[in-house]
């Protein structure tokens, strides 16, 4: 069945015409406790339906006009809840889940940003690109473990939740996605400058081929590389966050 809205390139549109997963999806939400409730990029609504049916306290962000005419036009009882608001410049209040078939083009940047609202964004399920949700998911040691997966594991429990194939979207895109879970940490403040580690870990995984001894030389002196020796000969694959904190308070200690 064809899309009511048109699905637009430039904004990585692949609209959900499988209603089980839709459900599927929204069934994720459940372990989470939220007083309410965004969804990014509803599209033509494929969610939302099921949403509205479940949860009163919800909110859709959608930059696309001709989507947020459309689910006022179809939901004219919830036009309050519609709105034309870019997720990425959204600043959260309140406890908080977050839930979408994100677009493809900035699934990664959605990422960051529910981080960066951590202290009241309690968890989120979305789909991504296979491969982007796997990376977010993935445990050190695995080829496409990464920036992303440090930065989200240090504040976040990631589940990978199921696999959908492209024919299950309109569009179908090239490639498989995948649904994931992040389900806030108790403890949300790491212990060290968070900051350095933030930058440390990007340092790290921007030669990722390179041993930390070699990408991180110019942070490490004859002092602290006796604190760090286990990790000198180590690729930034193979660290956790909680080693990556460690190497952050030998390299950064806080003031």
């Amino acid at each position: 069945m064809a899309s009511p809205v048109r699905a637009k390139k430039h904004l990585g549109q692949h609209f959900l015409r499988d209603e089980n997963i839709a459900m599927k999806i929204v069934d994720g939400l459940a372990p989470l406790e939220f007083e309410s409730l965004v969804e990014v990029g509803p599209g033509d609504g494929v969610l939302s339906k099921y949403l509205f049916e479940k949860y009163n306290n919800l909110e859709l962000f959608d930059v696309d006009q001709e989507s947020i005419d459309y689910l006022k036009r179809t939901y004219p009882m919830h036009m309050d809840k519609i709105k034309n608001q870019d997720f990425l410049q959204w600043k959260a209040e309140g406890d908080k889940a977050v839930i979408g078939n994100f677009p493809y083009n900035i699934s990664s940047q959605i990422v960051f940003k529910i981080i960066e609202n951590k202290h009241h964004v309690v968890g989120m399920v979305g789909m991504f690109q296979k491969e982007v949700a796997e990376r977010i998911a993935s445990k050190k040691g695995s080829r496409v473990y990464g920036i992303t997966s440090v930065l989200t594991q240090a504040y976040y429990d990631v589940e990978y939740l199921f696999t959908v194939d492209p024919q299950a979207f309109e569009p179908p895109p090239k490639v498989q996605s995948g649904v994931i879970i992040l389900k806030r940490k108790e403890k949300l403040k790491l212990d060290c400058d968070e900051k350095a580690f933030k930058s440390i870990v990007k340092r790290a995984f921007n030669q990722r081929r390179k041993m930390l001894r070699k990408s991180l030389k110019d942070l490490i002196d004859e002092e602290n590389s006796k604190l760090i020796d286990r990790f000198l000969t180590l690729r930034p694959e193979q660290l956790d966050f909680t080693e990556f904190v460690e190497l952050t308070n030998a390299l950064a200690p806080l003031k």
